[in-house]
């Protein structure tokens, strides 16, 4: 597949990363035009200062409720505020699956929903990661369906962090369920150019990915 570097959202977002790892991302963003970088809230002003004179457009995507999901929606949408005040231009935002798993619905539906104006009004993209290890068919087909009424504009299907990522049954039954303008993005153990094209073709639109330079490479 040509341009795979198109699809690829650069990721960094270990506990332990350095300004000069981030610095680092920014280069293999900058050399290879990925789609985006995605980065911890903490290096979203530094990341925007580092790609000002790219000749490219490559998004500056971070995560807001990262990993767990569970903070309440107030400190969601004060940290989406300040990571779009910094310069982000995609939030990667985590569901919250301790009221998802309580069927509390209109709960989450709330949450999306404000958090999706808030993007939506600034001119950013927001992504709801689902963490599909820890739902069964009719929880995704519940979480897709409850994402696709609050208009985000991708759905996510991992964190990295659960007991395991992307799956591409997974990723073909989500693209049977959801509208063709509420998009995909398939993360978590994708490190080989066979695997990101697989999930392509299964129907995803974004590979989020720590090893985008040596799927590239690969091509």
């Amino acid at each position: 597949m040509n341009e795979i570097s198109s699809y690829i959202d650069h990721t960094l977002l270990s506990p332990t990363a350095r300004e000069t790892d981030i610095r680092k991302v920014c280069e293999e963003a900058w050399i290879h035009q990925f789609k985006a970088i995605c980065i911890a809230p903490a290096y979203v002003a530094y990341t925007r200062e580092m790609m000002e004179f790219c000749p490219v457009k490559i998004e500056i995507a971070t995560v807001i409720g990262f990993p767990l999901g569970y903070s309440t929606t107030k400190v969601k949408l004060t940290e989406a505020e300040e990571a779009l005040e910094n310069g982000a231009t995609e939030l990667d935002v985590v569901m919250n699956m301790a009221h998802f798993k309580s069927m509390a619905y209109l709960s989450i539906r709330d949450e999306i929903t404000q958090l999706v104006q808030l993007s939506h009004h600034r001119g950013a993209g927001l992504k709801m990661i689902i963490e599909t290890a820890y739902l069964d068919s009719f929880d995704l087909y519940t979480a897709c369906e409850i994402c696709a009424e609050s208009g985000v504009d991708f759905i996510k299907t991992s964190t990295g962090f659960a007991p395991a990522g992307a799956d591409l049954e997974t990723v073909r039954r989500m693209r049977s369920i959801l509208p063709a303008e509420v998009k995909i993005k398939a993360s978590g153990g994708i490190n080989t150019y066979e695997q990101a094209v697989a999930f392509l073709e299964a129907g995803a639109d974004r590979i989020g990915t720590s090893s985008g330079v040596s799927i590239v490479t690969q091509a």
